[in-house]
């Protein structure tokens, strides 16, 4: 069995804590670690790290974790521990990626990898020229629905991909009459927040590597909600973008838009779905489920308002069944990263992949306050 020390930073977050601490790390722990192509099994031995010590070593009790500190530095400069994972706040993530790579640290991190390209683009190089290997969670390429969707396109179900329409969000209550379901922090520009810097980073690796890649962007952002109130019940000025309305061109020709809300109210299968188009057939997928309609199967509507409607739309799909058992998908991605770092598994989700997704969130920041389309250039590493 061999071990793997992992400084975790950022466990006290909802996704910190839910995704990679819980339903990752201590999930890999418990079925006995990651398994390596020779037959070896992995075992990661977390330390848990944060700035409120009281909050931190109650989480480590919780789960049985025997180490945690809140002394980053000092976490930072324990040889026995080689990879640091961070889920902290944006803001902080650049310094402290600069930091564990100086300490010759393996990383892995959530996205977005900074707030701006131009020190995403550093820390990346730094990774590369340490010699370090080095990761980014791109966790929607894992989801069920979203790996059918591959699917469907590998088989080419789909002919000529002529499409892809997202509907991605929900209503995140205002915080007075009932408490807010994301923390403060995300409606403040000053704090990192806005809604186009945290999903066109998604949306940049799910298209690219789905059905594309982004070669130009137009996005509309909104303030839809501006007052809202925190988590000690006080008021605050919403100054972050609550919404993006986004359209990209993709390489080959096909046309993505993408709705991203967090003031709307959901009359959809899923909190996200993608609708996939294409001349032989089209596919709708949600975070787990997924539904085809091939050419052969399409309805025949003539549009005619002094009728009604007697085609069932719905009724028309069906279902792409669970022949496949998928994980959660951070989890596959945790077990993916160890296999690169042990194994030399293949890995293509290194923190230049990162900087293209904070590069199309800066782009598309950028074509809303100028209101225009602007190409998305290669990055030079």
């Amino acid at each position: 069995m061999r071990r793997i020390g992992v400084i975790m930073h950022g466990v006290t977050g909802r996704m910190g804590y839910n995704q990679h601490l819980v339903r990752s790390v201590l999930a890999i722990r418990d079925q006995g670690g990651v398994a390596l192509s020779t037959g070896e099994r992995v075992m990661l031995d977390p330390i848990l790290v944060g700035r409120n010590a009281e909050k931190v070593g109650a989480i480590a009790k919780r789960y049985g974790v025997e180490r945690w500190t809140d002394d980053i530095d000092a976490a930072l400069a324990d040889p026995n521990d080689s990879l640091f994972f961070d889920a902290g706040t944006t803001q902080m993530r650049g310094s402290l990626l600069s930091k564990a790579i100086a300490a010759g640290k393996d990383v892995y991190c959530e996205k977005p990898i900074s707030d701006n390209v131009e020190e995403a683009l550093d820390v990346a190089r730094q990774a590369e020229r340490a010699g370090i290997k080095h990761g980014v969670v791109q966790d929607k390429l894992f989801l069920p629905g979203l790996r059918k969707l591959a699917m469907l396109r590998d088989s080419g179900f789909f002919g000529r991909i002529l499409s892809v329409r997202g509907e991605f969000g929900y209503w995140v209550f205002e915080g007075d009459w009932q408490a807010a379901q994301r923390p403060s922090w995300n409606y403040r520009t000053a704090d990192g927040g806005g809604i186009i810097l945290d999903m066109l980073c998604h949306w940049r690796y799910v298209l690219d590597n789905l059905f594309g890649k982004v070669q130009a962007v137009s996005c509309l952002g909104a303030t839809h909600i501006p007052r809202r109130v925190d988590e000690a019940g006080r008021p605050y000025e919403a100054d972050a973008d609550d919404a993006a309305y986004a359209t990209f061109e993709l390489e080959g020709g096909a046309i993505a838009h993408i709705n991203s809300s967090w003031a709307v109210r959901v009359r959809r299968d899923d909190l996200v779905t993608f609708q996939v188009d294409g001349t032989h057939g089209s596919a709708v997928a949600g975070l787990t489920r997924c539904f085809t309609q091939h050419r052969v199967n399409t309805p025949k509507p003539v549009w005619n308002p002094d009728v009604p409607q007697t085609i069932d739309f719905f009724g028309g799909w069906e279902e792409v069944p669970n022949n496949t058992l998928y994980e959660n998908g951070f989890k596959a991605q945790w077990e993916m990263f160890v296999r690169h770092l042990c194994d030399d598994g293949p890995w293509p989700y290194d923190l230049y992949e990162g900087v293209k997704g904070v590069q199309l969130a800066e782009l598309g920041l950028r074509s809303w306050k100028e209101r225009r389309w602007l190409d998305v250039p290669a990055i030079e590493r």
